[in-house]
Parts: C-alpha cells; structure tokens; sequence
C-alpha cells in the first residue's frame, strides 16, 4: 500500500469555511486580516535581514510554510505588492500632510521629498525590498507609484494654475519628479554612508534640483530648518 503524502504544514486558521454566504463573507474578512498579518512578518523580516531573504527564508521568519505565503500572495513579486502596501499606508500620512501644509509649493514639495527620504533612512532594507525591479518575479510598482505621483500633484498644480496649458501635464511632471526623487534615492542609498549627506540635506537638495535645475549644486535649507 502506498505511504500517503505528508499533511501540509497549514495553519489551522487557514482551513476554508463551509459554503454558507455568511460564513463566506467573514472568511474572506479573516483571509484580508491573515494576509495583512503576514505581510507585517515578512516586512519586519526583511527590515532586520535584509532584501534578499529567499521565499523559504521568508517563510520560516513568518512562522508559517512556504505553501501559504504562495497561497496568500502567489509569488514574491505578489508578496512585495503587499508589503510596499503597508509602507504607502505608513506614509500616507506624512504625505496628506504635506500635500496640504501651509507654506508655497516649494515648501510642501520639500516636505513629501522628506517624507519619502526618511522613509528610506527609516528602512532601507524594506525600501529596496519594495521597489526592486529585477529577478524572475518582478513586481508591479505601478500602485506604489500612482499613489505618491497623486500626493505630489498638489503643490504642483498650484504652482501652474496660472498656466492652463502648463497644468494639464501636471500629471507627467509629478510621475516624473517621482520617478527623479526615487532615481537619486537608489543612488544615495548605495553610496558610502560616511560620505552621504543626511536624510534632511538631501531632501533640500532633491527639490532644488527639481524646482530651479541642476545648477542647484547647493540645497538651500528648507522653512523648517530655519
């Protein structure tokens, strides 16, 4: 007689409730709540050993197999997709507040730089993590994006709304000062770190490069550090 299979290293959470519409329901509210559980484990895995924790590595960490996190996520790029959520949600506050603080456009531009600058002081494994690009799953950093490129929206169309030409790009200017603000980032992050400026210089440097060009060679200290 043939030996079975060995049962799957599953959580007994994990098992799927009966086919009732009210039982389904608050299965998929305990499915949205364990995978938001898992994603936080893997996000402090990553912060404390690094980016490049292999799925089995991640698993282990998580205290769960390696079958579940592809159940819940279906791929490391799926798993990343989740834990770049939790770091949007982490900043998104730091953002809203910037997008509307007092102060010029210039001024709130340099605050959501510093946010997204002190995110990645904060955690910098979990920032390479979140936008790596490269390897066999490569994630969709699209939501990632879309959502920090709509936050910077704000300070820049105020400073075009004189211009009606000039404000319907407003879009594709902030993707792409996101796009400049996560390229200098990648940079600085791999720099020596005894020769880098610190998170505040270089979030005034950022946006003087952005707001007046890169004859900006020197920051000029933000409002806040004044």
């Amino acid at each position: 007689m043939p030996t079975p299979p060995a049962p799957e290293n599953r959580d007994a959470t994990d098992e799927p409730p009966a086919p009732t519409d009210g039982r389904s329901r608050r299965w998929d509210s305990h499915r949205a709540e364990r995978r938001r559980a898992l994603a936080r484990a893997a996000r402090r895995a990553i912060h404390h050993e690094g980016p490049d924790l292999s799925m089995d590595e991640l698993a282990t960490a998580m205290e769960t197999s390696k079958s579940i996190v592809y159940r819940y996520f279906t791929d490391k790029a799926g798993l990343q997709a989740a834990v770049g959520e939790l770091v949007l949600e982490e900043m998104s506050d730091g953002f809203e507040a910037a997008a509307h603080t007092d102060g010029d456009p210039h001024a709130r531009l340099r605050a959501m730089v510093g946010v997204y600058t002190s995110m990645i002081v904060r955690s910098p494994h979990v920032y390479r993590f979140v936008t790596r690009t490269e390897g066999a799953d490569v994630p969709d950093l699209s939501g990632f994006q879309t959502t920090i490129t709509r936050y910077v929206e704000t300070p820049l169309r105020e400073a075009l709304d004189d211009s009606d030409a000039s404000s319907r790009l407003v879009a594709g200017w902030a993707a792409g000062v996101v796009g400049f603000v996560r390229g200098v980032g990648d940079v600085w992050l791999g720099a020596d770190p005894g020769t880098n400026p610190s998170a505040e210089t270089m979030a005034d440097l950022v946006t003087d490069w952005l707001w007046y060009g890169a004859g900006a060679a020197t920051p000029t200290p933000s409002r806040e550090h004044t």
